[in-house]
């Protein structure tokens, strides 16, 4: 035989709660306001610069990341799960991103890059990148990335604003700077 608990019917019970569990809502509860955030900001961000992707490269660990989100004008141009070259990303760049550093390229063709860079871009079909850095307490979190696809792009300066403003706004969440 199954019995219902009814705290109105003794009142004078305690209810239990099981602190791992809590913990785990917690989490959970944190992560879901952490993706969607990143979400709406990815989608704002594309359909501000009209580009065809932006993605969120998150590091897991020193160096080592991965896109974790995405935003595209088509499902063509998915990169979900990429990571970037090893070779190509070092202490040297993560350096400058962590100082602050942005980084505006209106044709991949033409700009002086590394040629693992621009192997790496070619790969994904990018023409033009706007990288801006995702710090939180200091460290670099993650990457902020705009991805022109088809053509050449120049980036605006009000774009190059935008960018930032999203990454800022991305790295003062709470749910962010505790993950």
């Amino acid at each position: 035989m199954r019995r219902n608990f009814d705290p109105e019917a003794n009142p004078n019970l305690e209810t239990y709660t099981d602190p791992g569990l809590e913990q785990v809502v917690s989490r959970l509860s944190q992560r879901l306001e952490r993706d969607t955030l990143i979400q709406q900001t990815t989608n704002h961000l594309r359909d501000l610069l009209q580009v065809d992707r932006v993605v969120l490269y998150y590091f897991y660990r020193q160096w080592k990341g991965q896109v974790t989100f995405e935003s595209l004008s088509s499902s063509k141009f998915s990169i979900f799960g990429s990571t970037g070259p090893d070779q190509c990303f070092n202490g040297e760049y993560a350096a400058m991103y962590e100082a602050g550093r942005v980084r505006a390229i209106a044709d991949i063709e033409i700009e002086p890059i590394h040629p693992c860079h621009r192997e790496f871009l070619r790969s994904m079909r990018v023409r033009a990148n706007l990288v801006v850095p995702i710090l939180s307490h200091s460290e670099l979190w993650g990457l902020l990335v705009a991805h022109h696809c088809q053509t050449s792009r120049s980036w605006l300066p009000s774009e190059i604003a935008a960018m930032q403003e999203g990454a800022e706004r991305l790295a003062a969440a709470p749910s962010i700077q505790n993950s």
